[in-house]
C-alpha cells in the first residue's frame, strides 16, 4: 500500500496533512490515523464551514470556487499553527499554491491516492460534494485526477487507498512517516 518509492519521510511532531481526491478517505482515515497517535484531530471543511456559518455547498452556490478558495486557503493557515495534530483537507486545497507552500513548510503532506472508479463509488454515498451535483462523478474524478495527480504528487509521501479497511491505510501511513 505504500507507494512513495521507498522515500520515507521521518515525522517530527509536525502537523500531518492529508491530501487528495475527494473520496479518498482524508476525513475517515484521519481520525484513525490522529487517535493512534493520540493527536487531535481536525477536518479543515468542518473549520471552514463553522467559519462562514455557512455548508460548503451554500458558500458555493453564494459565492463561487474562488470565495470557497481563499476562506480555504485562510482556515488551513490558522490550523498549521506548529502544534501537532491530523488535519483533513478538501480535495482542492493543496492546489492552492499558498496552501501548498504552506503545507509543504509547515507541515508533512500525506497524498492518499485512489483509482478514480473507486472514488466515484464511494462518493455517489452522499450528495454534498458541489463539483459533482448533476454531473457524471466517474467523469469528473477522471477529469479531477489528471490535473491534480500531479500536483498532488508533489507531497512527500503517497499512500494508496484502495477498497481494504482504514486501519490498513493508517498503518501504511504509519508506515510511511516512521511513526
Amino acid at each position: 500500500m505504500l507507494e512513495d518509492g521507498g522515500a520515507q519521510k521521518r515525522w517530527h511532531g509536525k502537523p500531518i496533512v492529508l491530501i487528495g481526491l475527494m473520496g479518498a478517505g482524508k476525513s475517515t482515515v484521519g481520525r484513525r490515523l490522529a487517535q493512534r497517535l493520540r493527536l487531535p484531530f481536525v477536518d479543515a471543511d468542518v473549520e471552514i464551514e463553522a467559519a462562514a456559518g455557512m455548508t460548503i455547498t451554500e458558500i458555493f452556490d453564494r459565492f463561487g470556487e474562488g470565495y470557497f478558495r481563499d476562506g480555504e486557503r485562510r482556515v488551513i493557515a490558522r490550523l498549521i499553527d506548529g502544534t501537532p495534530k491530523v488535519i483533513a483537507t478538501g480535495g482542492g486545497a493543496f492546489i492552492n499554491l499558498e496552501t501548498r507552500a504552506l503545507i509543504l513548510a509547515e507541515a508533512i503532506a500525506v497524498w492518499l491516492d485512489a483509482d478514480p472508479a473507486v472514488l466515484a463509488e464511494r462518493v455517489k454515498r452522499r450528495d454534498t460534494r458541489p463539483l459533482l451535483r448533476g454531473r457524471d462523478a466517474a467523469k469528473v474524478l477522471q477529469e479531477l485526477a489528471a490535473v491534480r495527480n500531479p500536483i498532488y504528487a508533489m507531497a512527500p509521501v503517497r499512500v494508496s487507498s484502495h477498497q481494504a479497511p482504514h486501519d490498513a491505510t493508517v498503518r501504511a501511513i504509519l508506515e510511511a512517516i516512521d511513526a
